[in-house]
C-alpha cells in the first residue's frame, strides 16, 4: 500500500531532480524518484549495518 506525505526539500535538490525527471525513461515523475532514491538508501543503511 502506498501513501501519499508531504517533504519540505532545498531548492538545489529541487532543481537535480526537475533534471532528472526529463529522462521519462527513469522516473515517472517525482514521488517515483523519490521512492527509487529511498530505496537505495535503504539497502545501503542496511547492507553497512547489517
Amino acid at each position: 500500500m502506498k501513501r501519499a506525505i508531504s517533504a519540505t526539500i532545498d531548492d538545489q535538490l529541487l532543481k537535480w531532480i526537475e533534471k532528472q525527471l526529463k529522462d521519462k525513461r527513469r522516473y515517472r515523475n517525482k514521488s517515483h524518484l523519490i521512492e527509487i532514491a529511498l530505496e537505495h538508501l535503504k539497502e545501503k543503511e542496511e547492507k553497512n549495518h547489517g
